[in-house]
């Protein structure tokens, strides 16, 4: 994120990435790498980087220079880099600095609304050969990512799942079970608000796939919308990309049933699992 944010103050500048390694007396490709996230950051060139971007205000530099900070402080899932890959390392980390979370998921219950038994199915089917200890480490993980929704300061998550994710059975009649009771309990929250896109609607605005948009409480930083694949992600903030996604999420909040006939969709799962 602090990366984006020196890469849009730069360009607005007109400042050229051969410029701006003068400055901190670094590269070129220092800059770029800095600003893909990819090496840390020193507060000193964050603070030479502001200056020559033309950024006075001192709430704007205090937060980008505290951004730096955090970003060269490890999080509580780098203890299970063991089992998470960098691209996802990224996610987490954004995720725990949102306030609000945007998913849709087509094909599996979205892991903030996992039940446990529901998470080591998934996992499991995704780590064909892990050991037992590597399944337990990554549903732990997985389940430290969930209290954030219960904690202090919690995000708002608003998630809509095609139907298609709650018809196909993971782990058995007791998991899914287990999964629609979970889910109908997670709905209580006030900060959590789940839709179903139910398959009468036929075709809608998110054929495209799974994705996750994610918010941040300083109001200068841009939306992330982040796009999963097999083998990697992609992480997106630029303003055309993040609002095709927006406007994607907000029809899918239309089309698909309230949040109060979704608890009843859960109740009929259930009393038919």
């Amino acid at each position: 994120m602090l990366g984006s944010q020196l890469r849009r103050l730069r360009e607005a500048k007109g400042v050229s990435r051969q410029d701006a390694g003068y400055v901190i007396r670094a590269s070129e490709s220092k800059i770029s790498r800095l600003e893909l996230g990819r090496v840390s950051f020193k507060e000193r060139d964050v603070e030479d980087l502001l200056t020559l971007y033309g950024v006075t205000d001192p709430t704007e530099r205090e937060a980008l220079v505290q951004l730096a900070r955090e970003a060269n402080t490890p999080g509580w899932w780098h203890r299970y880099s063991d089992v998470l890959p960098n691209w996802f390392q990224t996610y987490v980390g954004l995720e725990e600095s949102a306030t609000l979370i945007r998913t849709y998921e087509l094909q599996f219950v979205p892991g903030l609304l996992q039940s446990e038994g529901y998470a080591r199915a998934v996992i499991r089917l995704g780590n064909v050969g892990a050991s037992d200890h590597e399944i337990d480490q990554r549903v732990g993980l997985r389940l430290q990512r969930q209290e954030r929704l219960t904690g202090p300061n919690a995000p708002r998550l608003w998630a809509v799942l095609d139907e298609a994710a709650l018809r196909r059975p993971i782990g058995g009649p007791e998991v899914m079970r287990g999964q629609f009771e979970h889910l109908i309990e997670m709905s209580k929250l006030p900060n959590v608000t789940i839709q179903v896109m139910p398959f009468r609607f036929g075709g809608h605005a998110a054929e495209g796939g799974a994705f996750t948009i994610l918010r941040f409480p300083e109001q200068d930083l841009p939306d992330v919308v982040y796009v999963e694949n097999l083998t990697g992600a992609m992480y997106l903030d630029k303003r055309d990309d993040v609002d095709t996604y927006l406007q994607a999420m907000e029809r899918l909040c239309v089309d698909s049933a309230t949040p109060e006939r979704t608890v009843e969709l859960l109740g009929d799962l259930l009393r038919e699992t």
